[in-house]
């Protein structure tokens, strides 16, 4: 963990060599989240909250990854399914016009708790355990304010099913509008 925690930090510290600014910062915001390819589904509010440090190359690419606890799932009458991650995405940043930004790339989740609840008219009930990981692609927009202050919308559409049980496929879609603050 110590060669992790040191590795990563000497990866922060050249990339600010060749850049032309860091961000290092927190963020929460709220999330919209549901499961896909499965009828009746509502969806569920939830939060996320976690840090963020990006890298700007030049004036109109940079790159921000993300380390989000997350709230995710989806609600109906018959059951529940409420997910908790830990979420990475790793997104490239395209600046437009001055902090207005388009966003996109892949998220890498682990489940840290699963509560999934299926009873189907009484008689056939489903008890599941969810995926130990999750891969999703983010599209999104954001605007980095000259301030510090970060605000993100994006949506994250599943590549991987929720849960591998017999008789339930279904894939994490969420949208999610985050708040953030730089401190550099």
């Amino acid at each position: 963990m110590k060669k992790l925690i040191l590795g990563v930090l000497m990866l922060f510290i050249a990339t600010t060599a060749f850049s032309q600014e860091l961000d290092l910062g927190v963020k929460a915001g709220v999330n919209f989240a549901n499961i896909s390819d499965v009828p009746d589904l509502s969806s569920k509010t939830g939060f996320q909250a976690g840090v963020f440090a990006g890298v700007k190359f030049g004036d109109k690419i940079g790159i921000q990854a993300d380390i989000l606890y997350s709230q995710q799932g989806a609600e109906f009458d018959a059951g529940k399914f409420d997910l908790n991650y830990i979420n990475i995405p790793v997104v490239l940043k395209y600046y437009l016009v001055q902090g207005l930004n388009v966003q996109a790339g892949p998220q890498f989740g682990f489940i840290i708790d699963d509560d999934i609840y299926v009873d189907a008219f009484g008689t056939n009930s489903i008890n599941a355990n969810a995926e130990k990981s999750d891969v999703s692609g983010i599209v999104g927009a954001g605007y980095d304010f000259p301030f510090g202050v970060r605000l993100d919308a994006r949506y994250n559409f599943g590549l991987s099913d929720v849960s591998k049980t017999e008789n339930f496929e279904g894939k994490n879609n969420v949208f999610s509008v985050a708040l953030g603050y730089s401190f550099l």
